[in-house]
């Protein structure tokens, strides 16, 4: 059988004889996907049957390259469209036993003059099928991983929205609530645009905070600091009264030179005079 493997474009030809028999048993092994099949293609434009005539193809032919390829494009089309990667783990499985069945259906209508090698068989097909399997998985891990990565950097850029109103004075609007997490992330992301856009004023609008941690309010106050350094003046506007009566309970206060008023208002209309 080991020859006959080697012969690829004769067992290519024996499958695509009976390739209308190999789909009907592909799909009752795949007793969950077959069902899931028009979802997957409506999708992602993923075609589960064609896909599998290929993946035999390259397995038959021992095109190591070619499959790795064509796993690597798999696992990002499934990872793109957050597919379920059950029915994938399954629709291999039932590749692999379709794949065996025929194989041997092939050997037995075949003359034959060349003892059976089972093992050498068995170590060629499931090798190639096991290489398909771990390169879609870890192309899959790896493309979700970077779309995750995206998406978090999408969420902390939009979490600090820093908004140019002239070309020295920008608000910073903060919103809902201020972990210790989103507060590094803001000190980060400050201190390198005021570098970068050599902003003068920035106008920090707290009125969106109802409650803020000690360390919260440390990183604010490193914030301007920093600012400071970097020769741009910070505004506070819009404190509430509960975390002004935490700070002074706390013993944390501003910087004496850091301006504070009541409302975005009132300092859009004190620093936009021109």
């Amino acid at each position: 059988m080991t020859e006959a493997l080697q012969s690829s474009e004769e067992i290519k030809s024996y499958f695509l004889q009976n390739q209308i028999a190999f789909e009907e048993t592909l799909l009752e092994e795949a007793v969950t996907v077959k069902d899931k099949i028009n979802e997957i293609l409506r999708i992602g434009n993923i075609n589960l049957v064609t896909n599998a005539h290929q993946v035999v193809g390259y397995i038959i032919d021992g095109q190591e390259e070619d499959l790795k390829l064509f796993a690597k494009q798999e696992g990002i089309a499934w990872a793109t469209h957050s597919i379920d990667l059950s029915f994938k783990l399954e629709w291999i499985q039932a590749i692999r036993r379709t794949l065996w069945t025929f194989l041997q259906q092939y050997d037995q209508a075949t003359p034959n003059e060349v003892a059976f090698d089972f093992f050498a068989m068995e170590k060629d097909i499931n090798t190639r099928v096991d290489t398909f399997l771990n390169t879609f998985f870890i192309s899959y891990s790896t493309y979700k991983d970077s779309l995750i990565l995206a998406h978090r950097q999408l969420v902390e850029n939009l979490s600090v929205p820093i908004i140019p109103i002239s070309t020295s004075v920008s608000i910073l609007p903060l919103i809902g609530s201020v972990d210790s997490f989103r507060a590094e992330i803001i000190e980060e992301k400050v201190l390198t645009e005021v570098s970068v856009s050599r902003i003068q004023t920035l106008i920090l609008d707290l009125s969106g905070i109802v409650e803020m941690e000690p360390e919260v309010i440390h990183h604010i106050m490193k914030i301007i600091d920093g600012s400071a350094l970097m020769g741009c003046q910070s505004i506070i506007t819009g404190l509430r009264a509960e975390v002004v009566r935490k700070m002074v309970a706390l013993g944390l206060l501003f910087d004496p030179k850091t301006k504070t008023l009541g409302t975005l208002q009132q300092a859009l209309k004190e620093y936009l005079i021109v």
